[in-house]
Parts: structure tokens; sequence; C-alpha cells
């Protein structure tokens, strides 16, 4: 999956002529940076020595800055104040070479947000901000006059300050249709009214619930409010960001999850919700599926999340580090003698070995959850996977339906299996013997005693552990329902 997105995104967007079109709520990030060295005496606060101080694009200009950093043409349409903070909003545009002739000047003041950093800690926000007096006249004939040549995509970035209300979205996706343009947008309060007919629709959950007009709702109940919001306004799909725990893709009929990417170190979650959007968009230019560009915003989100403060995507950066992920995945996949040197190691470490094994065609939630729970028992575990040939003789000439080498880069993939070896037998007893593992493995449809190895594991001192599996889950089963 990663290859085809990297392939992708070096194809498609890195010379690519599409360009899109930002409408939202501009806003500046200003952060100041300092140690914290003693208690105030005129009152039981810290003091913060000043070291450093930054402004960085926010809001729609965090979405559009994101669009840059994907190497994708942007433009902007919203509003600032006549006002210093609004001068270096338009100078950091201007800098990221995001075209700014759709920024309407108002008396109001700029949306600001100031935070202030002791090491990666924030101590304090102050919101400078009031409702955007915006004429809509204005706005829609900034909108038209961009229209002309015509975007790829139009986003809109929405965060309830007064630029998109429900009269002046619904007008912007009129004329999006009229030009056959799609519509991402991220949402704000609960008018799901607001975003009838957008193509992509980006809350996160909290949002979500404040749509369905019951913040109490079970995730269950709430993929079906999702659902019926999706035929009843006419939203081809919605992509609930969900943090940790990925991002459910719901359309009409189906709800999908697309696991989150696990970041090293997560500094600040500011702007992660508009590095999803950007990314869909960059997803969709550069050719991928939903379901892709939604894999990619997932990575992208732990791409900035592990930076300190809004920080957008850099596309360089981003490829380096899906290919260095890819090729750690690829690393998994292991001879006897490669596995045997590892095995040397962790036994010095006295870490405990696992091994389980199985033809895993078609891989499917039970497989996954299999492996969670197998990996939960030791340090590192061992996955011996039966040959094509192999599966043949204990499934028939039909067997597998996917190739072992697919089969294996697949399984490689999942954070629970540490190892992925091939075996050709029709029983993997031989590795067994030579790997000697702590614990052997198995799903508890097996009794103990039909465990191959079983008998002599308990040479070396090793022991079986047979663990639940989720039922009504099977390959098998999958097979009869797509014949």
């Amino acid at each position: 999956m990663k290859t085809e997105i990297i392939d992708n995104i070096k194809k498609n967007l890195t010379s690519n002529k599409q360009w899109v079109l930002v409408i939202g709520d501009l806003m500046l990030d200003h952060y100041v940076f300092g140690d914290i060295t003693r208690i105030s005496p005129e009152a039981p606060v810290p003091v913060v020595k000043k070291i450093d101080e930054q402004y960085r694009l926010g809001g729609a200009a965090n979405v559009a800055a994101n669009l840059r950093g994907f190497g994708i043409k942007t433009s902007i349409i919203g509003a600032i104040g006549k006002d210093s903070n609004g001068e270096i909003l338009e100078a950091l545009l201007k800098e990221r070479h995001i075209t700014t002739t759709g920024i309407l000047k108002t008396n109001n003041i700029t949306t600001t947000k100031s935070r202030v950093l002791s090491g990666q800690q924030q101590i304090l926000r102050i919101d400078d901000e009031n409702v955007q007096n915006v004429n809509e006249h204005q706005l829609i004939k900034k909108i038209n006059i961009s229209l002309v040549n015509k975007p790829s995509i139009i986003i809109l970035s929405d965060y309830n300050k007064g630029l998109l209300n429900k009269q002046c979205i619904q007008k912007i996706i009129k004329l999006a249709k009229q030009n056959k343009i799609p519509v991402i947008a991220d949402p704000k309060g609960n008018e799901i009214e607001k975003y009838h007919g957008v193509t992509v629709l980006t809350p996160n959950k909290k949002e979500a619930l404040l749509l369905s007009q019951d913040i109490n709702l079970t995730d269950e109940k709430l993929n079906a409010k999702l659902r019926s919001y999706s035929k009843k306004y006419n939203i081809e799909s919605i992509a609930m960001t969900q943090g940790h725990l990925g991002i459910k893709l719901i359309k009409q009929n189906k709800t999908t999850i697309i696991p989150a990417t696990k970041p090293k170190f997560i500094y600040d979650l500011s702007g992660a919700g508009d590095t999803v959007v950007a990314s869909i968009a960059a997803g969709i230019i550069a050719g991928l599926n939903i379901h892709n560009a939604l894999v990619l915003a997932n990575h992208a989100a732990g791409y900035v999340i592990s930076k300190v403060g809004t920080t957008a995507i850099d596309i360089n950066d981003l490829i380096a580090t899906l290919k260095k992920e890819n090729a750690e995945q690829s690393s998994k996949i292991v001879t006897l003698e490669m596995l045997e040197k590892k095995i040397v190691s962790l036994k010095k470490q006295k870490l405990t070995i696992g091994f389980t094994n199985g033809c895993f065609d078609i891989l499917h939630a039970g497989h996954v959850m299999y492996l969670e729970k197998a990996k939960s028992k030791v340090d590192f575990l061992i996955l011996a996977l039966n040959s094509d040939s192999s599966v043949k003789t204990l499934k028939g000439p039909l067997r597998p339906i996917i190739n072992e080498q697919d089969r294996a880069r697949v399984l490689s993939a999942l954070e629970s299996v540490d190892a992925v070896i091939t075996f050709n037998e029709s029983t993997p007893l031989k590795l067994i013997k030579k790997i000697k593992p702590d614990l052997l493995i198995k799903g508890s449809d097996y009794k103990i005693n039909q465990v191959v190895g079983s008998k002599e594991i308990k040479a070396w001192g090793g022991k079986v552990e047979l663990v639940p599996l989720l039922t009504g889950k099977s390959t098998s089963n999958i097979i009869k329902l797509i014949n």
C-alpha cells in the first residue's frame, strides 16, 4: 500500500499542473518559546524567560501551507484585519507562494492564537479574535474570479469564525457542482445542513457528535447516523478522524477504519486536522482512491504531530519517512539463516520468542486480532507462512488466492508481526525444532495436543498457548461470499 502511495505521489504530485482553492477562516499562530527558571514573586505563576518567538500559518492558511508542502499550486480566499498580524499572515502566505488575491481586508482584527511554551510543554494560550463580518457579495465575487481558471478541488476550512455561514457554503457548493469540482469540507458547529452536497466531509469525532445533535451516541449509533447523513445530504464520503484510533471512512452503506500510524514522538496535535484535509486533496490529485488518500492522510498527520507547534507537511520528508517504514517492513521477511542470527541476539537479551503459523490467505480482521493477541504474550513474534505449494497440499488446487510473496509482504506490515518466514512442508515442525521458541501459539479452535510441535517444545522448556479467535471470520467464508 505504501509503495503505491509513494509511486503515485512522486509521479503525479511533483509534476502536476492541477491546483486547489482553499476558502475559509484565516488564522495566525504565534509562539513564544522560553525557559521556566522561577516562580513569580507577584503571584504563584511561573516566570518564562523568552528565548525565541515565531509566527506560523493557522486555520485555512495552514491547510494552504500543507498543500504547498505537497507541491500543489494553491490559492486562498478568506479575511484578515487591517492590522500588523494581518500583514504578518499575508507575508507568510506569500513566502509559501500561495496566491493571496482572494483575501478580503476588514476592519476586524486578524484571528491570532498566541501560545507560550517551555521546552515542548504549552503553558498558556491567548486567543485574540472576533467574528468576521464579511461582505458576502464581495466574497462570492472573489470566488467567481478564482473559478475562471477552474481549480481541481475546493476546500472549505470552516472554523466557525463567521466567514462560512450556511448560505455562503451552499452557494459555493452550487458553483462547484456547476463546474464539476469536488468539494472537501472541514466542518464546525452542529448544522449538518450547511454541508449538503459536499464530496468529502472531515469532522473529528467530537465534531461528528455535535453534527449528530447527540454527544452521547455510542460508536455504532454514530456510524448509523453518519451513514444516514451521507444519504440524506448527498455527501459522498465522511472521513471522521479519531486520533490514535485512525480515520473512519463512512459511506451510505459501508464503514471502514483506516488505522493510525504511530509516530515515535507526539509533541503537538494542533493543525493535524488541517493536514488531513490537505492530504485528502493531495491524494485525490495524485490519483489515489479515497481509502488510500486517507492512508496518506494518516501518515501525514503522524508526521506533523511529531513536530512542535503548527507545522505543514514537507513532501520530501514524508516520502523519505514512508520509504523508511516500507524498508523496515520488508526487512521482516527473513530466511532461516537470517532468523537464526536474530534469535541468538534475542536470547542474549533474554527476550521471549513466540512462534505461530498459518496460510493467512486473504488477510481479514480475525487474522489481525489473532496476531495482536499472540504478540501481546511475547517480545518477538515469528510468523511461519505456508508457501503456495504447501497451501495447495492443505487446501486444494484452487488455493491460495494470494501468492506467498504478497501474503508475506502484507503480514510484514502488521505491527504485531516481527518476522515472517515461509516454509514448504505441510507442517512447520522442522522450523520449530530449529528455532526453539519459548511459546508456541495457535488459535483456540485447536486443543494443545493437536498443535504441531506441542510434544517437542517441552524439550527446551517452552510451552503452548491457545488464544481466542474472532468468531465468524475466515478466508473460506470470504471466498464463499465472493463466489
